[in-house]
């Protein structure tokens, strides 16, 4: 009988791991380890093929060009949003009130009902986004909310005003968890907090000009019989209805297949979103999805965060020209001395994120701002001239935007796939905008102590939740490396999307 030939040795076995094979994660290459291949090349999260890896330089010509495109549109929208909603600031200095025979209280009950339907719509309007498609959904809001703002010039009592705020909640609602989760449709993790930022310097714009608008409309008193805050309310909502047309025609469902991309930009759009498959998951709705979101404790200490966040940014922005004039400025000066005070806090905002994208850090840049925020409150409520007062805006102004707008990206890069963040971001705006009820109660009376003193604590809040979320995403964090290296068995509930082990949290 012949001989057979010798046998190689068995290959060793495969160390099991509770998690099974090991991913990459798409969206930070540094977080996880390559496979061997070949130049070019990188494993497909999603399946055994591998990806092609974009030329840097190509890749960095088209984030700038769907910057050039997208940025301007998202904050067009979001300018002509915030310029609706907190215009009601301006027309109160300028003789609301008194025209519609509203007194303080009912004023401040405007401001504050405003918020009841904005945070019940948020998170539906999040969840149903993709599935109504981005340009009807946020098309149709902006029209109907600019209509809203042009008819509220011609109200003539306080049942009125209540009933146009309600309204605009309503629709605003859904615009800014839309425009942010947009932003996760188009944007890799470790570049999206510098487009965040763009919205809030939107806000920030809104605040400056929209002072400086007000103050130029305001000058229209007694054109065609109306009064000079009527003509805010009109011309301001056609604004925001020509930014309506522009969403339909310029903002496309489909960030890979836009229409300004040529067929090269379009390929390396889809080899981006194969490389962000993990974060971005699959296209059909699961309820399963929302019910993860609703467990993750992420979710309930970043809406805690922003709730006193939020205490500050609507307080301070809807307010500003009323503190202002409480320092013994008259309502023109007040309007003007706005403008250098918002336009501080966006450019602080914008420097922060840029950094926190560079170093993909974000709550402790939260904590750092917000410094800044209870020390301008100090020198606001304390016994200081009015001088020190208007320099404490300016270090307030610091906080105003960068704590909102890095704790929101915190939450966006941290959870995955797309419906379970939409629902997130959803329902961390509901929590956290009813801020704004409790702004339009405590800021009633001048010189504001009370209101001025609520947000200083809900700033100090804030730094100890921030201390909690940052301690919880570290531990996250090191738990997913003692599962990998089998220290520790993977007893998780959760273990897709965010809850991968190759996923890692941004701290």
């Amino acid at each position: 009988m012949a001989s057979s030939s010798p046998l190689p040795p068995p290959a060793p076995p495969r160390s099991p791991s509770p998690s099974g094979e090991k991913k990459s994660d798409p969206e930070r290459q540094d977080d996880y380890t390559k496979p061997d291949l070949e130049d070019g090349q990188q494993q497909d999260p999603a399946s055994s093929s591998t990806l092609e890896i974009l030329d840097p330089k190509a890749e960095s010509a088209l984030l700038h060009k769907l910057d050039s495109v997208f940025v301007p549109i998202i904050m067009l929208v979001y300018l002509s949003c915030f310029l609706d909603r907190s215009n009601i600031g301006n027309v109160k200095v300028a003789g609301m009130p008194e025209d519609i025979n509203a007194t303080p209280a009912q004023f401040s009950t405007a401001v504050s009902i405003f918020y009841a339907t904005y945070v019940a719509f948020e998170a539906p309007w999040a969840i149903l986004l993709k599935r109504l498609t981005p340009r009807v959904t946020l098309t149709t809001l902006c029209v109907v909310w600019s209509l809203t703002t042009i008819f509220s010039g011609f109200i003539t009592n306080i049942g009125g005003l209540y009933a146009a705020r309600l309204v605009l909640g309503a629709c605003e609602g859904g615009l800014f968890p839309g425009l942010n989760l947009y932003l996760t449709m188009v944007y890799k993790r470790e570049e999206q907090a510098r487009r965040v930022s763009y919205l809030f310097v939107c806000t920030a714009i809104a605040g400056a000009f929209g002072g400086l608008l007000a103050y130029l409309i305001l000058k229209m008193d007694g054109v065609g019989g109306q009064a000079g805050w009527r003509w805010v309310y009109i011309i301001e909502g056609i604004f925001s209805v020509l930014i309506g047309a522009l969403v339909w025609f310029a903002l496309p469902n489909d960030p890979t297949e836009a229409y300004f991309l040529n067929e090269d930009e379009k390929r390396m759009m889809r080899v981006r979103a194969r490389q962000r498959a993990q974060y971005m998951g699959s296209e059909d709705f699961s309820w399963e999805e929302i019910r993860y979101a609703l467990k993750d404790t992420k979710l309930w200490l970043s809406g805690a965060i922003q709730f006193c966040q939020d205490i500050l940014l609507f307080g301070f922005s809807t307010f500003l020209p009323s503190i202002i004039q409480s320092m013994g400025h008259d309502s023109v000066e007040a309007q003007y001395l706005t403008i250098p005070v918002y336009i501080t806090g966006g450019l602080f905002f914008m420097a922060l994120a840029f950094l926190s994208d560079k170093i993909s850090v974000r709550g402790p840049l939260v904590a750092f701002a917000n410094v800044f925020g209870i020390l301008g409150y100090i020198l606001i409520i304390c016994p200081t001239s009015n001088g020190v007062k208007f320099f404490g805006t300016f270090l307030c102004a610091a906080a105003v935007y960068s704590g909102p707008g890095l704790n929101l990206t915190w939450l966006n890069v941290n959870v995955a796939p797309h419906y379970r963040r939409a629902a997130a971001i959803g329902f961390q705006q509901t929590m956290a905008n009813t801020a704004g009820i409790v702004a339009g109660q405590i800021y009633r009376e001048k010189p504001y102590l009370l209101g001025n003193a609520f947000s200083l604590a809900a700033l100090v809040v804030a730094e100890f939740l921030i201390a909690g979320l940052w301690l919880y995403i570290r531990s996250c964090n090191r738990k997913k490396e003692k599962i990998s290296r089998g220290e520790i068995e993977d007893t998780r509930k959760v273990k897709t999307g965010d809850g991968a082990l190759d996923f890692k949290y941004h701290l």
